[in-house]
């Protein structure tokens, strides 16, 4: 079973616009949401999901938004979770910022996509860019005798629409791993994974076949090619596209797809593999009673040298009650931010192999504060292009199309922070 009816509520829990797919639930029941949402939050038990009598309501935030479905049943959660993340995905597609004001600026559109996305309490047809060919933000003008639905929506293809045309057939590929690291007090890793997206933006005419091959270790031990010469890793949790045939896949590991038109994300995985600090940091914090505090950061990078990390920006946590900063750098330039006490250290450019230092000076007020405060780790931003710490590599694109053109598969590898976090003494 699935959702009974969805809602799309301001911050304060007024519904802005809401559709009933199957009667089952009383429309009026969404106003028990907003005073449940803040009596389990004010007792600090607040859950993904909320129940007032009979009632369920699943709900997620978004900006200013909250998307909640309501059923009665013993629903598939997980389903019902990923069409309300699937709706916030296309209506950022269509309204580009999706927010209170273009929720109210285009009514007649959410209304007409929310009765498209579902039937009957059912996903139904959630491709943003299918949705396109027929719900549109210009005014419809009636043509009798002509069907509005393009073909697309009934075919076992779905995703793509046929006819489509280009004069030069391209694939690029983006390999996107996000490191998340927490290191504690003592140097010590205490979590480390990575997470990885393949995107794909593709202009490719026609209904063409695409295979992808990946150094994958449960494929190279398939085909016989594990060795010390071929390096593969071992993915897991892999999560596809629903243009990927899944039997074939299970089968001989081929990912075998024909794609959407345009940008789509392929797959996504994960390795719960040991990865070393790639910007490692070390601080020092002295504190000089009634008067100032000193704080001392080193950040080495920790990769290949021929490596460049890009955008980088460290963020050391500072005493509330502190003023008056001074900063001194080794490269990049210190901001302090005292909304949220922290200090900025960003750097352009950190080349592999490189050590770098930032020295800051804080007065603090003569009056200390009773309580001790609880000192937050120290986060890093950063990308890495042309870099992957797991090791994947893109073997080989196949494109094969009946009317049999040349197409050009383009690959790039970015590696970037994802909740990176050192701990601090």
């Amino acid at each position: 079973m699935s959702a009974s009816a969805v809602f799309i509520l301001d911050v304060k829990g007024k519904p802005l616009i809401s559709r009933n797919y199957k009667g089952d639930v009383a429309m009026s029941e969404i106003e028990h949401f907003m005073p449940l949402l803040m009596q389990r939050e004010e007792e600090g038990a607040l859950t993904p999901l909320l129940s007032h009598g009979r009632v369920h309501f699943l709900w997620i935030k978004y900006s200013n938004l909250y998307l909640v479905a309501t059923t009665l049943k013993n629903a598939n959660a997980s389903l019902v979770y990923s069409f309300l993340y699937k709706t916030v995905e296309v209506f950022s597609e269509y309204f580009k910022e999706l927010e209170e004001e273009s929720i109210r600026d285009n009514f007649v559109i959410v209304y007409e996509l929310l009765d498209e996305l579902m039937d009957f309490g059912f996903p139904q047809t959630t491709d943003s860019k299918i949705l396109q060919e027929y719900i549109t933000q210009q005014g419809n003008k009636l043509e009798t005798g002509k069907s509005r639905v393009p073909p697309t929506v009934t075919n076992a293809v779905s995703w793509r629409s046929e006819g489509i045309k280009y004069k030069k057939n391209e694939v690029f590929i983006d390999v996107i791993e996000s490191v998340n690291l927490l290191v504690n007090a003592n140097g010590s890793v205490l979590l480390s994974e990575i997470v990885g997206t393949i995107k794909l933006k593709v202009f490719l005419s026609g209904m063409p076949e695409l295979r992808l091959g990946l150094n994958d270790r449960v494929l190279f031990e398939l085909t016989g090619l594990s060795g010390n010469k071929n390096k593969s890793v071992e993915l897991e949790d892999v999560k596809f596209h629903q243009c990927v045939r899944l039997s074939r896949f299970d089968n001989d590991r081929t990912i075998s797809f024909i794609p959407p038109d345009g940008d789509f994300e392929l797959m996504s995985y994960r390795l719960s593999t040991q990865v070393k600090p790639l910007i490692w940091i070390e601080s020092v914090i002295e504190k000089f009673s009634h008067s100032r505090v000193e704080i001392m950061v080193k950040a080495k990078g920790q990769f290949k040298k021929q490596s460049v990390a890009n955008g980088v920006e460290i963020s050391v946590p500072v005493p509330s009650d502190a003023d008056s900063p001074r900063f001194k750098t080794s490269v990049g330039s210190a901001k302090y931010v005292p909304e949220k006490n922290i200090v900025i250290w960003s750097i352009k450019s950190f080349p592999g192999g490189k050590e770098y230092l930032m020295r800051a000076h804080f007065g603090l007020p003569s009056v200390e504060k009773e309580e001790e405060e609880g000192r937050p780790p120290i986060g890093v931003k950063f990308e890495i292009p042309y870099f992957t710490v797991s090791g994947i590599q893109v073997r080989y694109m196949k494109i094969i199309e009946k009317s049999g053109y040349q197409a050009l598969p383009w690959v790039r590898y970015i590696t970037q922070s994802g909740d990176y976090q050192l701990r601090t003494s």
